[in-house]
């Protein structure tokens, strides 16, 4: 038995096994074959239909077939399938025992074609079931966000239902409470930097990277009055020298936290009475400080479409980013109303040492009163002295006598004039002009766009004809003061309120609450 796979060598080949080209029996082309039996050998010969017979046979076998053939004999075929079902055709034969040249003449052209044709790809099995199992996964997907969609749109409708008007007034600046958790590392006490008056102050880290300060309310109704004034005033302002109010999240109900920039040198109370001679500030960074501070206050009044007033200006309220500019922060008492008209404000709220007289009796804010804050501020900053300590003369008091008798600088913080350096002249102006920012008589202050000129060394502040400003503020300080101190010698109260003062004057007609830094009224 001799057998060979379906091929041929062709012609110009080599006759190596590389050379041979085989033929697939089952794909359904035509083939033709050459079955030649002479002196006892078998050639075998295949190709393709129309194609020229190779010289070389498939297969050459000798075999003797004497005993088998006869006078008269039949030629058949016989084929078999195997393991496949398939269907053997014969489109054309010739048969002859003289010339082996007859195959030559079979018509081999236009024969039937059994090639199945190709199932386009989107016609296949596999198509058709990867597109039911698709269209069936998308349907259920588009089903599953819609019902998405639904719920969230009612949620948000339900929390809307259930917000107060504040609630969604200020609904932009909402924060999730999982991201101030994840922020403060679940309010770790590690991360407090502060308390306020009314709660924690923590410190955080945003997925972003960005550092922020937190700042939990408390639930009584002053914590719910001053969380309202922060979003009502930051939320709203824009100014470099004012701590960006980053957001607000209300966790639940009375529950209520406040989000903003993180300032990395704390607050300038801090900084000047808290901190060693190397990390002490000096007088320039001080006025810088203020002036970056007066900027601020000047914008709340004039500079925004309303007018607002901090009415809590003070040291632990000003904040030092990382270039140690000044921010004016903590609006919790702060109230604004449109420019031209009068606050309707009857409360005394504010820090003792920073009250202005005439808010003691009339309970009534003003673009004044924030003037009068400042101005004490100016005093405490440069003379490094709280507004009111126990056993000793007022600050304001303090500085007065000083001025009076032309040693206003003997006034200054007593560190910085041991360790000198600075500039008399600039260092007298300041103090000068906090000094009149805390005249008693409001109508004298001057306004904070005029403070800012004046910080700035501006001679047009006041319109006066000397261009020795030093020189114009310190007569118009010992001047006012100097009056002012004849007309009201037997009354302290009178030029700069202390607790006592502020008790007694109340305590017949207002009720009033205080703590030992904050005196709120009605």
């Amino acid at each position: 038995m001799t057998a060979q796979p379906a091929g041929y060598w062709p012609d110009n080949s080599n006759d190596d096994a590389e050379s041979f080209k085989k033929l697939k029996l089952n794909n359904g082309k035509n083939y033709q074959v050459w079955i030649d039996y002479a002196d006892s050998l078998i050639n075998v010969t295949m190709a393709v239909a129309g194609t020229e017979r190779p010289k070389r046979p498939l297969l050459n076998v000798s075999l003797n077939l004497s005993d088998v053939f006869e006078d008269q004999m039949y030629v058949g075929f016989t084929a078999s399938t195997g393991q496949l079902v398939e269907s053997h055709k014969i489109l054309a034969w010739s048969f002859s025992n003289t010339n082996f040249s007859l195959s030559e003449k079979l018509i081999t052209n236009g024969l039937p074609s059994f090639v199945l044709p190709r199932t386009p790809f989107f016609k296949s099995k596999w198509f058709i079931a990867g597109a039911t199992v698709g269209s069936f996964f998308v349907v259920v997907s588009c089903v599953l966000f819609s019902l998405f969609l639904i719920k969230r749109r009612r949620r948000i409708a339900r929390e809307r239902a259930e917000m107060e008007d504040w609630e969604l007034e200020y609904w932009p600046h909402r924060v999730t409470y999982q991201e101030i958790e994840a922020a403060t590392k679940g309010f770790s006490e590690e991360n407090v930097i502060g308390i306020g008056g009314n709660g924690k102050v923590y410190k955080g880290v945003l997925a972003g990277g960005a550092e922020i300060a937190v700042k939990c309310i408390s639930h009584e109704n002053e914590g719910m009055r001053a969380f309202l004034a922060e979003i009502a005033t930051l939320g709203r302002l824009k100014h470099r020298n004012l701590v960006a109010l980053r957001g607000w999240c209300k966790r639940e109900k009375g529950t209520f936290m406040l989000m903003y920039d993180y300032m990395e040198n704390g607050s300038l109370d801090k900084r000047i009475f808290e901190c060693d001679e190397i990390k002490m500030l000096s007088c320039e960074e001080r006025i810088r400080i203020l002036k970056d501070v007066a900027s601020g206050v000047s914008y709340l009044h004039e500079g925004w479409e309303k007018k607002v007033l901090h009415r809590d200006i003070k040291a632990s309220n000003v904040l030092l980013d990382k270039d140690m500019n000044g921010r004016l922060g903590d609006f919790g008492l702060a109230r604004m109303h449109s420019h031209g008209q009068v606050a309707s404000t009857t409360r005394v709220v504010g820090t003792v040492g920073y009250l202005a007289p005439e808010v003691i009796t009339t309970g009534r804010a003003s673009a004044q009163t924030d003037v009068f804050g400042f101005g004490i501020l100016v005093l405490e900053v440069m003379c490094g002295r709280r507004p009111i300590e126990a056993g000793k003369p007022n600050l304001v008091e303090m500085v007065s006598q000083m001025m009076g008798a032309g040693k206003l600088l003997d006034a200054l913080d007593e560190r910085l004039r041991m360790k000198g350096g600075f500039n008399e002249e600039e260092v007298e102006r300041v103090m000068q002009l906090g000094m009149l920012c805390a005249f008693p008589d409001p109508s004298a202050r001057p306004t904070m766009r005029q403070v800012v000129k004046v910080l700035e060394g501006r001679t047009e502040a006041f319109e006066c004809e000397t261009e020795d400003m030093d020189a114009y503020l310190l007569q118009k300080s010992k001047d006012m003061w100097s009056n002012y101190s004849q007309s009201f010698s037997s009354s302290s109260f009178a030029i700069h309120p202390t607790f006592k003062d502020i008790k007694q004057s109340l305590s017949s007609s207002m009720s009033i609450s205080w703590s030992d830094t904050t005196m709120v009224g009605r």
